[in-house]
């Protein structure tokens, strides 16, 4: 039996994407959601991403690195990452696994996700300007 694929949505607030993960990741559609973010990152210009896991309460090994290796390639197209809304299910797995995401900055949820992002990317501009 073919696992249908799931599409999440990648909504684009200010100058930054927003994708928030309702559904369980199995990991072909987590490698599609990895190269959906890449292309919206690239289409728009984004300056920021934030992966909102609220409602995400299990992650396995390949999801953890994956969410980690969006950050290192988001990073090297200049866009910021938050993930926000971890559970604390989550934070343990992905602590007992041992996983190290280096650049993956965390909010508590959304709301605090956008403030960190928005304070992150106004930082930026103001390094480039000073740049310039």
């Amino acid at each position: 039996m073919a696992m249908e694929m799931v599409r999440i949505p990648i909504l684009q607030i200010e100058n930054f994407l927003v994708a928030s993960v309702q559904v369980s990741l199995h990991d072909r559609s987590a490698l599609q959601f990895r190269d959906s973010l890449l292309q919206e990152i690239y289409d728009t210009k984004a300056k920021g991403l934030i992966i909102d896991l609220t409602a995400v309460d299990i992650v396995d090994s390949f999801i953890g690195r994956l969410i980690g290796d969006v950050a290192e390639m988001a990073s090297l197209m200049g866009t910021r990452v938050v993930v926000s809304g971890l559970q604390p299910a989550v934070a343990i797995t992905l602590t007992e696994l041992g996983l190290d995401m280096p650049g993956v900055i965390t909010a508590l949820n959304l709301e605090k996700g956008i403030s960190i992002l928005r304070r992150m990317v106004l930082q930026d501009e103001e390094i480039e300007g000073a740049e310039q």
